[in-house]
């Protein structure tokens, strides 16, 4: 009986949220790790070089760290985002009580619709190409969840959360400042919270992306928006889980309200760690220099072994579809033709069904592998 009670719980817990996508693409990561030379594994953008000097160095200084930290966070670690925001964004008029660290944003994502109250009968509204944490974030809370580009696909119904990504996992796409403005406008007349995923705001290669709280988007006002950044990607710091997210300061309230009852609380050393972090732009541009590098040696192999990229002018990602002579391939038969080569991608499926026709194949790799792959699609 016991056993039989517990199966009905995770049957019921399981039946709330999508299959989790990755574990589809364990016959094919067999398959690429057979290769003689080894497995290039590009289906994850998680970073592979070193974590910054400064920031290891600020993780030491703070080792000693015995007290609770408080949930808001420290004074000097929310001041840093916001320097960081004004100064490479140029989001600015923006106070303490309108950030707070947070521990990684997959886990803010996650649980943020929960976290603002959203539940039974609402409705939430993330991107057609979409990391599927929106949907799952959605399910947990109970509520239902839409796929769309189109703000029309919402009429009559209003959602009560829209979460947009730019630039975009999967796909690299960035908004134009007039479709922010857009948005902004849409959501603010109905009274809908925008959450902007811009984790991928500093990895942009083709174009400047832009911030929903930029003065030229929102008006110089945060009402009713909240933006969520990261440092894994500018900073290696994957490991760390140091992420945050600004905006309205009610909802950044709320959020903090919630936080505090849970005792969520990102740890101290990390908070020293993410405020060296974001004080330092040198090591984030020479990042951004290693990623260039290989975004543009796997481009190459792409187009020359006869694939199309299409949007990815940001983010650490190729949004690649694969030409054959009967037009454009299904994404898990170029799944299955990369895997073969050694080469493991995620498919574009994996992102809604938008995406069935492309694969993502991420560039955060080492130099030597990016060059193995580049090799393995010229031959």
């Amino acid at each position: 009986m016991v056993e039989e009670a517990r199966q009905r719980r995770l049957e019921t817990v399981s039946s709330r949220l999508p299959d989790f996508p990755w574990d589809s693409l364990v016959r094919y990561a067999e398959q690429a790790r057979s290769h003689p030379d080894g497995v290039v594994d590009l289906s994850i953008g998680t970073p592979v070089d070193p974590t910054p000097d400064v920031v290891q160095q600020a993780l030491r200084d703070a080792a000693d760290s015995p007290g609770y930290p408080l949930t808001i966070g420290r004074a000097e670690t929310r001041q840093a985002c916001l320097d960081w925001m004004a100064r490479r964004l140029g989001v600015t008029g923006l106070g303490l009580d309108q950030v707070l660290p947070v521990i990684g944003s997959k886990e803010l994502i996650g649980a943020m619709a929960l976290h603002l109250g959203i539940g039974a009968g609402d409705l939430v509204g993330y991107p057609a190409l979409a990391y599927p944490t929106y949907e799952v974030g959605a399910a947990l809370a109970g509520a239902r969840a839409v796929a769309t580009d189109s703000l029309t696909a919402f009429d009559p119904e209003v959602p009560k959360l829209l979460w947009l990504n730019s630039p975009s996992n999967p796909s690299g796409r960035v908004l134009p400042v007039e479709h922010l403005r857009k948005v902004v406008e849409w959501c603010r007349e109905r009274g809908t919270i925008l959450v902007s995923d811009e984790c991928y705001v500093e990895c942009a290669w083709d174009t400047e992306p832009v911030s929903v709280l930029h003065p030229d988007v929102c008006g110089g006002s945060a009402e009713g928006i909240l933006t969520v950044h990261s440092l894994s990607k500018r900073s290696n710091l994957a490991g760390y889980r140091c992420a945050f997210v600004a905006g309205d300061r009610s909802l950044i309230g709320e959020l903090l309200a919630v936080r505090k009852n849970l005792g969520l609380i990102m740890p101290g050393p990390q908070q020293r760690a993410m405020a060296a972090a974001l004080d330092d732009d040198d090591h984030a541009e020479e990042q951004h220099a290693r990623y260039a590098a290989r975004r543009r040696v796997l481009r190459d192999a792409l187009e020359g072994a006869g694939f199309r990229i299409d949007h990815s002018e940001a983010s650490l990602y190729l949004w690649a579809q694969r030409q054959t002579p009967g037009g454009p391939e299904d994404c898990w038969e170029t799944v299955a033709f990369l895997a073969e080569r050694g080469i493991l991608v995620a498919p574009g499926s994996f992102y809604g069904a938008a995406g069935a026709q492309h694969v993502r194949v991420a560039f955060t790799a080492t130099d030597e592998r990016i060059a193995a792959a580049a090799a393995r699609l010229s031959a």
